[in-house]
């Protein structure tokens, strides 16, 4: 495993995004590193942001390095593709590069019929996996949630590809920071959530065997030094009456997060993530959320990488 390195001349910016519509910059700043942040008035929380002038950047070991880095230091980065990329071969490879340099799992299948890629665009009838339409193929909102929380092991990073965004103003897609949630919650509640007191069910179009239809474990954990949290309510049974008082105490939290964890979350519109962009995130510290889509010829895809068991402490 190659050890992570400083930035070099690669092109690298932070940007600091805000929350609500169609946000302003107020300051643009520019040093001599060609490091620049992109402040606005609402928010402090800082994307690191790199470009990936050609393809063959995938597999350069310092731009490698560098998705590494930030992926273990912020948990989220977002890559610039200057070329073309209808057929997310720079994911394939950046992938690939990862998994051998810096010991990344390699890429879970989506379902028993999808292999590491899926489509996150609407659809009315040619669903992916037969005859089950995923929520990512309607246009209606997704509210919070980790991806594969019904997974055993857990990805822990997925990425989305823009290959179409949202020419129609809708699609935004907002993440959450896990530890600045968790630590408005009362401790019996963190203890309720960290004990395996939770059916969480596997949706249908993501079975990979018709005998197994939901897994038993817990919503909170530890991962790398920070805390890891599972979720997507619309599957979860609370199994005892503290994990329902609990969970409930989770779901108050997260429909005021606006309020509990202001400089924590983000809002990523089409102008923060235009065709071309590529977010890479940590599926156990940040939860995302989608509101509606209005524009029927909006296409993601989406990978997920680096599984391990939810209950370890890597």
């Amino acid at each position: 495993m190659r050890p992570l390195r400083p930035s070099t001349g690669l092109q690298h910016e932070a940007v600091t995004l805000s929350l609500g519509p169609a946000p302003r910059p107020r300051v643009q700043a520019y040093n001599s590193l060609n490091h620049r942040s992109l402040a606005t008035a609402s928010s402090s929380v800082s994307v690191p942001h790199l470009r990936a002038p050609n393809l063959l950047h995938a597999r350069q070991p310092s731009h490698v390095d560098l998705v590494a880095h930030h992926l273990q230091s912020q948990g989220i980065l977002k890559v610039t593709l200057d070329f073309p990329d209808p057929e997310s071969t720079y994911l394939q490879h950046l992938i690939a590069s990862l998994h051998q340099h810096h010991g990344h799992k390699l890429p879970i299948s989506h379902s028993a019929g999808r292999g590491w890629f899926w489509d996150v665009r609407p659809t009315a009838s040619n669903f992916q996996t037969h005859n089950h339409q995923a929520r990512s193929e309607t246009m209606a909102e997704f509210p919070w949630h980790t991806d594969c929380s019904y997974e055993d092991p857990t990805p822990r990073l997925f990425a989305l590809q823009v290959l179409r965004h949202d020419h129609l103003g809708g699609g935004t897609l907002s993440v959450t920071n896990a530890d600045q949630l968790v630590r408005h919650l009362s401790p019996r509640t963190r203890l309720a959530l960290a004990r395996d007191e939770f059916q969480i069910a596997i949706p249908q179009e993501f079975a990979k065997s018709p005998d197994r239809t939901t897994i038993t474990g817990r919503l909170l954990s530890t991962s790398r030094g920070h805390g890891a949290l599972r979720f997507r309510r619309d599957i979860l049974t609370p199994l005892t009456p503290a994990a329902a008082h609990a969970l409930d105490e989770l779901d108050a939290a997260l429909a005021r997060v606006h309020v509990l964890a202001p400089h924590a979350t983000l809002h990523l519109q089409a102008a923060d993530l235009p065709s071309g962009s590529v977010i890479l995130v940590d599926n156990f510290r940040w939860l995302h959320a989608r509101n509606d889509v209005k524009d029927p010829a909006r296409h993601l895809r989406r990978v997920r990488w680096d599984a391990v068991p939810f209950a370890a402490k890597p």
